[in-house]
């Protein structure tokens, strides 16, 4: 298999340690508005994607800010990135204060074609594990299309849920999710960048953000609940500062459906499963 075929990256291996550090954790509370987890308290859910980060010179970054390609990740030449969804299994959380591992495996590397053509779609698995124990492990979807006109809407409405929430995403919680998980993908500040090379509307929302705030509203509505598992697939783009909802509801003991989407539609959809903490 030649190197130049994407497929040939299946396999690849890389690993971080991290020092889920108090002085990281404040900007990410403040970031979404949320008490500062204190030493050895567990790490609020998804907030690991906030570490682990390789902070890369600006020369070895491409030109819409993601590192280049053909490193960890293949190459893809002129398509532009997504983050397409995934799927988590918590087994127990991270705790604050501590470090902590993270390897990531590129499991599969596959070539699509889709309504706005072709696509290549690369799965990476990250494991995520302290002292020695695997906290959570975590299957992420990237997919990189041919540059095509962006979708505006999914012509799905939003379900009727248990219960929602509200979110503004206005371009300072944008930086500011940027800038806390250290991704310099364009799309998310740059407004002439995304607008003109990239072709949508405004800044896009970014989906591991949405599918926080998703995974939040739940919480906040199950205290009771411990996660076991949570997957996630992007519909279409949110552009801000258009405002969005997430929300859900339970469709069997154990199980919820969540989503996120504006007047627009439906944007992102997902699924969690839980136990319930007894009193």
């Amino acid at each position: 298999m030649s190197v130049t075929d994407p497929r040939a990256w299946t396999g690849r291996s890389q690993q971080a340690r991290d020092l889920l550090s108090h002085n990281l954790l404040k900007r990410i509370a403040a970031t979404f508005g949320e008490p500062v987890p204190a030493h050895g308290e567990a790490l609020p859910p998804l907030w690991q994607w906030c570490f682990f980060q390789e902070p890369l010179a600006a020369s070895a970054l491409g030109e819409d800010g993601h590192p280049a390609r053909g490193g960890f990740l293949p190459p893809a030449a002129k398509r532009n990135r997504m983050w397409a969804g995934g799927r988590l299994e918590f087994f127990e959380p991270l705790r604050a204060g501590l470090e902590a591992d993270c390897v990531s495996t590129i499991v599969q590397v596959e070539e699509k074609t889709g309504r706005s053509g072709a696509l290549l779609f690369v799965t990476v698995r990250h494991e995520y594990s302290q002292d020695g124990r695997l906290a959570i492990r975590e299957e992420q979807d990237i997919v990189y299309r041919e540059p095509t006109p962006p979708r505006a809407g999914s012509g799905e409405a939003l379900p009727t849920g248990d219960w929602r929430e509200t979110v503004e995403p206005n371009p300072t919680l944008l930086f500011r999710y940027s800038a806390v998980t250290f991704n310099g993908h364009r799309i998310h500040y740059d407004f002439p960048y995304v607008t003109a090379t990239e072709g949508y509307s405004g800044l896009v929302v970014h989906g591991p953000l949405i599918a926080t705030l998703s995974l939040r509203a739940f919480c906040r509505a199950h205290p009771e609940a411990r996660l076991r598992s949570f997957s996630y697939r992007g519909v279409r783009p949110l552009i801000a500062p258009q405002a969005f909802e997430v929300g859900g509801r339970i469709v069997r003991p154990g199980v919820a459906e969540l989503w996120a989407g504006n007047d627009a539609g439906l944007a992102q959809q997902g699924e969690v499963s839980f136990d319930l903490i007894p009193h």
